[in-house]
């Protein structure tokens, strides 16, 4: 695999040896002082060019540039595009490398997010203002309000009850749908609310939940991990059982840490109505 400045290399060169891209912008994890190095990381990478044209769907001019991809994906081609106008190529090639690349035609908008400007031919007067230095600030957890917690907790306690319903009429898909998108997303909000409390609000759990482990206790993680399961529904309930602890525990930890009040009774009549669905 290449080394992380021999493809820096490659994308400068290519945006040097083009007068028609004005300048570079690194974005994502390899902009982001915060997450660790790694060969597996993606080239997040923006040309701006005043006239997108040419570089339009022409992966053609992409192989002359960069080689010939192992695989490569054209979001802007494929079914049902959603788009600005801008055009995107995602890329990895033999030795393992992923550029994804973007070309933009439009002033860059700082939102927040990690960036870095690798050239600027225009010198702030063109696509690129001038860019504080990257933070993950943008993705640091969000301590919640009241209202933020108890729809959290809601939510997680509620949408129970469409798990329990598919298993008993033996929806498989429907179940892992039910329980991995929506219940284990306010899982995770309440795993952040959580991790803020004991670490501060100034940081970032990544994408996913990626860095629970790192920020967890190793007895509550390996709650966590207990809230996964395989097909069988024997195996599905315990991991039921796993999140409704977990829940628990950190919520009314987390009421605890804000002055929050904890509707025991709505965990309590979810817990007796999956009782009621699982005896049947």
């Amino acid at each position: 695999m290449r080394t992380e400045q021999e493809i820096f290399d490659l994308i400068l060169g290519v945006a040097k040896a083009d007068e028609r891209i004005r300048a570079v912008l690194l974005s994502g994890s390899r902009a982001n002082p915060a997450i660790p190095k790694d060969i597996y990381q993606d080239y997040d990478i923006t040309y701006f060019v005043e006239d997108i044209t040419p570089f339009y769907n022409n992966p053609a001019w992409v192989e002359e540039c960069f080689g010939k991809p192992l695989i490569m994906q054209m979001p802007e081609t494929m079914r049902y595009p959603v788009g600005d106008g801008s055009f995107n190529y995602l890329i990895i090639f033999p030795d393992g490398v992923r550029i994804d690349l973007s070309f933009q035609f439009e002033r860059y908008i700082d939102n927040g997010e990690p960036a870095v400007v690798l050239l600027d031919k225009d010198n702030g007067n063109g696509f690129l203002p001038a860019l504080p230095a990257p933070s993950d600030k943008h993705w640091h957890i969000k301590p919640p309000s009241p209202l933020f917690f108890y729809s959290c907790c809601n939510n997680f306690w509620w949408c129970l009850n469409n798990v329990a319903k598919g298993i008993a009429r033996d929806e498989l898909p429907y179940v892992i749908q039910m329980l991995n998108d929506e219940v284990r997303s306010e899982l995770h909000d309440m795993i952040d609310y959580y991790i803020g409390t004991q670490h501060g609000f100034n940081i970032s759990t990544g994408k996913g939940g990626k860095y629970f482990k790192k920020y967890l206790p190793a007895e509550l993680y390996a709650q966590y991990c207990a809230t996964y399961s395989g097909s069988d529904y024997v195996d599905i309930w315990a991991s039921i059982d796993a999140m409704c602890d977990l829940f628990h525990t950190l919520a009314v930890m987390v009421a605890a840490h804000f002055g929050f009040t904890y509707r025991q009774e709505e965990e309590d009549g979810m817990r007796e109505y999956l009782r009621m669905v699982k005896s049947n």
